[in-house]
């Protein structure tokens, strides 16, 4: 996932797909720990994904204080 298909996404939709990656990286760890995961680069393409989804976030969340009302 890219920064810019985050960026057109709206806040619902984030924050739906940010839950959506916390649950997988839930299920990645479990698969880690039980040695049943095949490919280990996707525990870091979801760590990165997730860091995407917050960053941009928290963009959209300091646009907001700055903006004067």
């Amino acid at each position: 996932m890219q920064a810019g298909e985050i960026k057109g996404l709206s806040a619902a939709e984030i924050k739906r797909r940010l839950d959506d990656a916390y649950q997988e990286l839930f299920n990645l760890r479990f698969q880690v720990v039980t040695g049943q995961l095949k490919n280990s680069n996707r525990l870091t393409e979801v760590k990165r994904d997730i860091a995407r989804l917050k960053t941009v976030l928290r963009e959209r969340e300091m646009a907001e204080e700055g903006s004067p009302s």
